[in-house]
């Protein structure tokens, strides 16, 4: 079936879903995943080497965290659609059509990488910003998986970027009211024209990951570019799930939220936060050694650390603290 891009002059016949190798349907879901995740290892991989860091290191790390991630963004999306599980329980480790939602596999992968790091006595700080590089990465082209799918839509529109969809192509339940009043017939095949809010979403990560890029040159704490790399693609995410019509929905009090708009507001204030505490107290720091400067109190200091080794590693625990987490 056929996608189309109409105001930019695009249509695309015959977009499968799957390939034929050896007589196996491969889903393009499935390999836009895998290559996104090779993409992102390989940009990690890149960044450990750039800034001298063990890259065995990383590359363990990372497969730990990925098929874990894996994991979760598949339980946070039957977590909050289990309506659509409750009576195929099997259903569940299909994702041939998708069902994998980020936020869940961000939660699941962070978490096990941070744990992997602890537990090597790594910093953790230095890790994350290295990290979310190929994280954002992966993201910008996992997205496209979903323009295969024909999911992750947002509402009707007519602007510029409008895509349309055959109505046949796409879960009925994802189809608002609006969308069957501005239904076309083309060629006797119908169409709804909407929000492809997976392009939005990679345009934007492809803004903040090149923000990172510029910006991890002058960071000034270790984790501030992870959690620039938090707030700037839940800015985006939090606008973007407004305009989607499949969106994971939690009911609070008898209300109900979109899980991922709320987590992504969450996701600015927190991060948002965490960069100004770590800016205060770098700041704070500054001034205290400036007033012990002042006070000529350097000598003591270098006296209480102690000489020889045992100073110079106390001297770094200090410096450590001060670099942020």
């Amino acid at each position: 079936m056929s996608i189309e891009f109409p105001h930019l002059g695009i249509h695309l016949e015959h977009v499968g879903k799957t390939i034929q190798f050896l007589g196996i349907d491969i889903a393009y879901y499935g390999m836009i995943m895998a290559v996104a995740m090779i993409a992102g290892v390989g940009l990690v991989l890149e960044e450990a080497n750039r800034t001298g860091q063990d890259e065995d290191f990383y590359l363990d790390m990372l497969i730990v965290s990925i098929l874990i991630g894996i994991v979760g963004a598949r339980a946070y999306y039957v977590v909050f659609s289990w309506d659509s599980y409750k009576d195929d329980l099997w259903e569940i480790f299909n994702t041939r059509n998708g069902g994998l939602a980020i936020y869940g596999g961000i939660l699941f992968g962070v978490s096990a990488a941070c744990i992997y790091t602890m537990k090597k006595k790594v910093r953790l700080g230095q890790m994350v910003d290295t990290a979310c590089l190929g994280l954002i990465l992966g993201q910008i082209i996992g997205r496209w998986g979903n323009f295969f799918n024909r999911e992750a839509f947002g509402g009707y529109t007519d602007n510029v970027l409008a895509m349309r969809l055959p109505v046949d192509a796409v879960r009925r339940g994802e189809i608002t009211s609006q969308m069957w009043e501005h239904m076309q017939t083309i060629k006797g095949v119908d169409y709804i024209q909407v929000h492809p809010t997976f392009l939005y979403e990679s345009m934007w990560n492809i803004l903040v990951l090149a923000f990172l890029l510029w910006y991890r040159h002058r960071k000034r704490s270790q984790g501030e570019v992870f959690l620039l790399y938090l707030a700037g693609y839940g800015i985006g995410r939090a606008w973007i799930e407004g305009l989607r019509t499949d969106q994971l929905r939690m009911a609070v009090f008898g209300v109900e939220f979109p899980v991922s708009q709320l987590l992504s507001l969450i996701l600015v204030v927190a991060s948002g936060g965490l960069i100004l505490a770590l800016r205060c107290r770098r700041k704070g720091e500054k001034y205290t050694r400036g007033v012990r400067g002042a006070h000529g109190t350097e000598r003591r200091e270098e006296m209480d650390h102690g000489d020889g080794a045992e100073g110079a590693a106390s001297a770094d625990r200090e410096k450590e603290e001060r670099d942020g987490f």
